[in-house]
Parts: structure tokens; C-alpha cells; sequence
């Protein structure tokens, strides 16, 4: 068989016999020189390696015009060879940068790059789709229940001793920069001044006051927010709640072309400061394994916990889920249900649960072939979303990571840093590894349930009259006559909080608004009252000031409209 000579352009060396197919051109890292392989009929030179992270495949090059190669070759090389020395170069460059921790990072970091070369690995074995879109199947109508069905059963009279069981674990890594917030995103103000953080803490203490229970919060930072973190935690010293922190891992960022580490050493500042990523919130099981946590709430006779993100602010403890799981109707105990919710419009990218090979699987967008990507999101084929609420067993947690069985999905997360380099992070989602626990069960809750404050419009939404606060949880106004969530749609003029703030003399009264949209130079001022669907628009070098008083009901309102005063 011949290897023709391609211009910047190789072949993949797979087990497809589709050989004479033109590897992409955008797949390409150069890695390192190939000498002389031995193969059953003797030495065969190349003098290029190429390998390739999107599809997992090794690249050959020849600088001449090409080399015969027996007919075998390939399916004993790719045995023996890929993904070798790959995996050689990035040992040697992680070693390199564990010996330049200090005796008190030497143990942490020893996990945490032992827990990179794990995924790593699993990267370079990674051998076609992760999901063959033929073989997937509708999850079982037993697989998903109904929340009101759950309800339905009640609760015992002796409600403290379900919250005895319990641990309630929020997932606190991100920063507010995607708001224009320096810090952990915890830490902004949502309502009424209380931050995310003010608001879980109000949550749980409510709890534990009400029944007499002593539910503890666990947060897992990250390296970017865990002191921010734990300077704010002494203002709950007084409260009754005992707050308990741990990491997530701390990885090396990749470079795309070298595929090695970005990193010169463990530091996490100065020049070194994009070099290292918390890897997503699927770390969770191993982290918190390692923090010593698990074993600790074993001990005290814990047995789920509630993992949910800390910007979710619909995500409070549910007791007849907690119920439904001590005190299962069927006598088989559920290892992990995940809290989906029904898809609408704006929900079409969430990830689905779906049958695989017989168990209950999570399938995001990522994973979906682009031929099937618009019927992935149908929202009759595929009605339902994850919320990323969670409820885990702490036993089979602590059975999976002892048998090294929790296997999730790798995300291949892209990004180009302030100096233009071009890395990889290697990521995994929490929600990915239901397919490992047993008897996982999906509960169809009602959207309240979810949340989530990402951007100022949902922060609009949160901060308005729509909703009511007590003890920290937030419920829709009665007076809402449709229960369903406005669709609001603020342009970047308001992409940061401060700006957002700045715009808004008061948050515009919105019980009966359908669908806002606001685009470009605007202002509110106090008291306005939006009903129906509002669009907004001031076009470049416009400006529009919605004067304080204002009802605006089905309207457009474009053009230029200043109020001055004088």
C-alpha cells in the first residue's frame, strides 16, 4: 500500500480501511520525529509524526514522494505506537513541573496531575463517536418519574431525620467575569443585596432551624475562588449552618499545536497565570474523595448528597425527593437521580437522558453527530433537560472511585488566551457519570426548579417583582397569571452588572411582560411598567431614555428619545 505525499494535508493511520481519505487540515499538531519503527518486513523510516486530538488518529508524513508499507502494518502499528510517546513527552513535562512544588503542594499536586494524565489517557484512547446515534434509545417511561407522582406520597412526621442523611454540595468555581465581575461569581449581589453565597447559606439555616436538623453546606472551589471564598465565610460564623470547603483539581492547560503543557511551573500567577484550569465540574468525585470529606460524612452516617450550581437559584432542598430516595416505594435504593426539567425554546442545547446499552445516559450536544443536531433539538423527540440538580449516593461514590469505575465523557473546551496562544482544556460534567451508579433515575421537576442567573437579563428577572424572597429561597408572585418565565434579551450595553445597574433607576415592573428585548444606547427610569412583548432598539449613535412612569405594552420603540433635565 502506498502513503502519497500530501502538502500540509496527511492520513489518518486507523483501523478504517478509508486510508486514501485527506486528514483535515485543521486537525493538525506537529508533535515529534519519527525514527525507525521495526515491522515484521523490517525498518520502515518516516519523518514526521503527527498527532491528532480531535479524532484521536496518527498522522505519518514522508518528506519524499511517499513509502510502500506492507498491507498489516497499519493495525499492528496502531497496537503498538499510538498514542506512545504522546503520552511519553507529556509524563516527562509533568514530572518537570511536580518538581518544582514545595513540599506542602508536593501531595496535592501529585493528585491532581495523576487525575490530568488519567483524562489524558482516556483522550488518546478515545477511538471514534462516544455515541453511536443509532443505537440510542428513549429512556424507559419508569426511568423518568413524574415530581407530582414523587409529592404525592407525602412525608413522614419525622422530617429531621431525613435531613440527618443529608449533605447539600454546591459547585463554586466560576468567577464573575463573563458579568464584568472580578471574583468568585458567588459573590455578587442578586437580591436585595444578598449574593448567591448569602442566599444558600439563608437556605439552609432555614432548614436546619425549622426541623431541628444540622444539614451541613459543602462548597467546592476552585484555585480561582477559594480564598475569596474563605475570607466571606467568616461573616456565617454566627450562623447555623457548618460550612465545609474543598478544591477541585487544579490542570495544565495545553497547547493546541504541542499538545504539552502551557505551564513552566505550579504557579498560578504572574506569567503562569492562564496556564492552569479547574477541569469542569466531573472532577467533583474525585476531589471530593480526596478531600477527605466522603469518608468524614460517611462516618457520621451520611448518605446522599445534593449537588446543584451555586448560581441556580431554584435549586433549594427538596424533601420529597430526599424522601423518595431514603424510602424508596420499591425497596431498591436509587444511586443517582438527576432533576430534568421540560425543554422550551431557549433550552433546545441542554443535554437530554436518554437509553444506552441498557442504562439511563446523559447526552449533550457535544456528543450528537451535526446530521442529527436539529433533531436533537426537537423538543418533541427529546423533551426534556438536564438542570445539573443532583442527588448522589455517597456510598456508591465512595465503591466507583475505590474501583476506579467512574467514567464520563472528555470535553474538549478551546480557548485563545490574552496573548493569542491557542490551548486545550480537557474537561468533564458531573452529570456524565449517571451511567456508572445503579437504579439512576431521572424526576421531571417543574421549571421553577431551575433557575439559573448567567447573564444581567436573567439577573433582570430575579431582581424584579416577579419573584418573592424568603429565607432565601426565591417563588413566583402569585400575581403572575401565567407561571411560565418572561424571555428577556438584554443587548451588551448591559453585558456587565455595573453597566446593567447604572441603566436601570429601578428594575422595571415585569408580572406581565412575555418577551423584552432591548438593544443598544437605552435607559430606564424609575417605576416603568413593561407588559406583553417590549422591543427596544436605538440604533448606532442613538440613544432612548424610557422616562420614569412609563407603560409600555406590546410596543416597539426605536429611533432616538433623550430626556434631559434642566
Amino acid at each position: 500500500m502506498k502513503l502519497p505525499l500530501y502538502s500540509r494535508a496527511g492520513l489518518c493511520v486507523s483501523s478504517s480501511p478509508a486510508l486514501s481519505t485527506p486528514h483535515p487540515s485543521a486537525h493538525w499538531p506537529l508533535l515529534s520525529t519519527l525514527r525507525a519503527l521495526p515491522t515484521a518486513t523490517g525498518n520502515i523510516a518516516f519523518s514526521e509524526r503527527i498527532a491528532c486530538p480531535w479524532c484521536c488518529h496518527i498522522i505519518f508524513l514522508t518528506m519524499s514522494g511517499g513509502v510502500s508499507v506492507p498491507p498489516h502494518f497499519t493495525a499492528s502499528m496502531r497496537a503498538q505506537f499510538e498514542c506512545q510517546e504522546l503520552e511519553t513527552s507529556m509524563g516527562d513535562e509533568l514530572a518537570q513541573l511536580l518538581a518544582t512544588a514545595t513540599h506542602s503542594e508536593q501531595e496535592q499536586m501529585k493528585k491532581d496531575i495523576e487525575g490530568f494524565q488519567k483524562l489524558f489517557h482516556s483522550l488518546l484512547q478515545r477511538k471514534g463517536p462516544s455515541v453511536e446515534w443509532e443505537k440510542i434509545q428513549k429512556a424507559p417511561e419508569d426511568s423518568i418519574q413524574s415530581y407530582d407522582k414523587i409529592k404525592a406520597r407525602g412525608l413522614p412526621d419525622d422530617v429531621a431525620s431525613l435531613l440527618s442523611k443529608l449533605v447539600v454540595v454546591k459547585l463554586n468555581g466560576g468567577l464573575g467575569t463573563s458579568m464584568g465581575c472580578k471574583g468568585p461569581k458567588s459573590l455578587i449581589s442578586v437580591r436585595n443585596e444578598y449574593t448567591f453565597l448569602d442566599l444558600t447559606v439563608l437556605q439552609i439555616e432555614h432548614l436546619n432551624k425549622t426541623y431541628h436538623a444540622d444539614v451541613p453546606l459543602v462548597l467546592m472551589n476552585s484555585f480561582n475562588t477559594d480564598e475569596d471564598t474563605k475570607k466571606i465565610l467568616q461573616k456565617y460564623s454566627h450562623s447555623r449552618v457548618r460550612i465545609h470547603t474543598f478544591n477541585q483539581s487544579r490542570y495544565p492547560r495545553i497547547n493546541k499545536e504541542s499538545l504539552l503543557p502551557v505551564a513552566k511551573d505550579l504557579s498560578s500567577s504572574g506569567d503562569n497565570a492562564d496556564a492552569w484550569y479547574p477541569p469542569g465540574h466531573g472532577d467533583i468525585y474525585a476531589s471530593f474523595h480526596n478531600s477527605g470529606l466522603l469518608e468524614i460524612f460517611l462516618q457520621q452516617r451520611k448518605e446522599y448528597i445534593f449537588v446543584s450550581n451555586i448560581d441556580n437559584l431554584g435549586a433549594t432542598v427538596d424533601l420529597n425527593i430526599l424522601h423518595h430516595l431514603l424510602n424508596p416505594p420499591n425497596g431498591r435504593q436509587c444511586e443517582f437521580v438527576m432533576e430534568v426539567t421540560d425543554k422550551t425554546r431557549a433550552d433546545v442545547k441542554g443535554g437530554t437522558l436518554i437509553q444506552y446499552d441498557g442504562k439511563l445516559r446523559l447526552l449533550e450536544i457535544a456528543q450528537v453527530p451535526k446530521a442529527h443536531v436539529d433533531e436533537f433539538k426537537s423538543v418533541t423527540k427529546f423533551k426534556i433537560f438536564n438542570t445539573n440538580n443532583l442527588w448522589i449516593s455517597l456510598t456508591a461514590i465512595e465503591r466507583l472511585q475505590k474501583q476506579n469505575a467512574i467514567d464520563m465523557e472528555i470535553i474538549l473546551n478551546p480557548k485563545t488566551l490574552d496573548d493569542g496562544l491557542n490551548v486545550i482544556q480537557l474537561e468533564t460534567a458531573v452529570g456524565a457519570a449517571i451511567k456508572c451508579f445503579e437504579n439512576a433515575l431521572g424526576v421531571n421537576v417543574p421549571r421553577s426548579r431551575f433557575l439559573p442567573v448567567k447573564t444581567t437579563s436573567d439577573l433582570m428577572l430575579v431582581m424584579s417583582n416577579l419573584y418573592s424572597l424568603n429565607a432565601g429561597s426565591l417563588t413566583m408572585s402569585d400575581k403572575r397569571e401565567f407561571r411560565t418565565v418572561p424571555l428577556v434579551k438584554l443587548g451588551s450595553s448591559f453585558t456587565k452588572v455595573q453597566d446593567y445597574l447604572t441603566r436601570l433607576d429601578s428594575i422595571p415592573d415585569i408580572l406581565e411582560l412575555d418577551h423584552l428585548t432591548v438593544s443598544g444606547d437605552v435607559t430606564f427610569g424609575k417605576n416603568v411598567v413593561l407588559k406583553g412583548t417590549v422591543i427596544i432598539i436605538a440604533n448606532h449613535g442613538d440613544r432612548i431614555d424610557i422616562p420614569p412612569g412609563a407603560i409600555l405594552e406590546n410596543k416597539i420603540v426605536s429611533g432616538n428619545l433623550r430626556i434631559l433635565d434642566h
